[in-house]
């Protein structure tokens, strides 16, 4: 059974999670029931599209390995009741408590949970600069969920991690080590990874995307995102990959859908910049070749956007 569906989720094609898929556990808040990917480790696979009331905010992969000396989350999840019902299936699967949570960065589906977590008495923990992010914004991230869960964002507050730190926060539960790790700059400040060396799993945050288009943000600064990837990320030579977004799959999918996607919008950026191009042009530099990903209309003109205002820079 695990051999299959660990085949079937490193084949993971694009029409496997679409914006038209209906809620897949509509018994939970929860988008999908979490799934074994390898043996303890677990990730509950959220929606492609854009949070919202329908999929409860839960459009980001959240994760968690079940170590023999406790648990360990990756993402606290968007809201209060959302980290709930991750906690009631992690219930299901093991008796041993909770221990710990990892915020992959400093936005609102990664940390609003938080505050159901705090609540169990599990530690939070995250990078210094996403927890800085978070202080800064979480007055807005609050809001924004509150305005699109409506009854479903109750019981969350905006909670700060309790414990931060710069590049390695390494963890021993058992027999098993865990290495959280910040490479440096990628998809948005304080971007951190999960690596197991044990089982060559990377729990990748959002410095890897499959299945959908990335989102360019102001402070993703594309040029620095590629060089963490070619110089920390892609060496791990990590064999599984859970991704931020889209089913786990292996390290050339994720190339694919990111890295690839970032030097070929740059390269278009380029030959724009070069022909004397402006920003109102750059928005319809050919982006086809991703057309197939989920939220491509909402971001691809808007990424072109972002890349060539760094470019024209640079």
């Amino acid at each position: 059974m695990i051999k299959t569906l660990l085949a079937c989720c490193l084949l993971a094609s694009p029409t496997l999670a679409s914006e038209n898929i209906a809620d897949q556990y509509p018994g939970s808040m929860l988008y999908s029931k979490p799934v074994e990917f390898i043996p303890g480790v677990f990730s509950a696979i959220g929606a492609t599209a854009p949070p919202s009331y329908d999929n409860a905010g839960h459009n980001n992969n959240l994760s968690f390995i079940v170590t023999g000396d406790g648990v360990v989350v990756i993402n606290g999840g968007g809201s209060y009741l959302l980290a709930k019902a991750l906690h009631d299936e992690i219930k299901l699967v093991t008796d041993q408590p909770v221990r710990l949570v990892l915020n992959e960065n400093g936005q609102g589906h990664a940390m609003l949970g938080n505050s159901y977590w705090t609540d169990q008495g599990v530690k939070t923990v995250a990078h210094v600069d996403a927890a800085e992010v978070f202080a800064e914004s979480n007055a807005q991230s609050l809001r924004g969920a509150q305005s699109r869960l409506l009854e479903r964002a109750d019981g969350t507050r905006a909670v700060l991690p309790d414990e931060t730190f710069e590049k390695v926060y390494r963890i021993e539960f058992g027999d098993l080590e865990i290495e959280v790790l910040h490479l440096g700059p990628s998809h948005s400040p304080g971007d951190i990874v999960v690596w197991v060396p044990e089982q060559s799993l990377v729990i990748a945050g959002d410095i890897a995307f499959h299945e959908r288009l990335l989102p360019i943000f102001e402070d993703t600064i594309t040029i620095d995102w590629l060089e963490t990837w070619e110089d920390k990320f892609e060496p791990l030579q990590a064999t599984y990959v859970i991704p931020g977004h889209g089913h786990p799959t292996n390290m050339a999918q994720v190339r694919r859908y990111t890295r690839d996607y970032l030097v070929y919008l740059r390269q278009k950026i380029g030959a724009h910049l070069e022909d004397g191009g402006n920003l109102a042009g750059a928005y319809y530099v050919d982006q086809s070749p991703f057309a197939h990903l989920d939220t491509f209309n909402e971001l691809a003109t808007r990424n072109a956007g972002q890349v060539f205002e760094q470019m024209e820079f640079e």
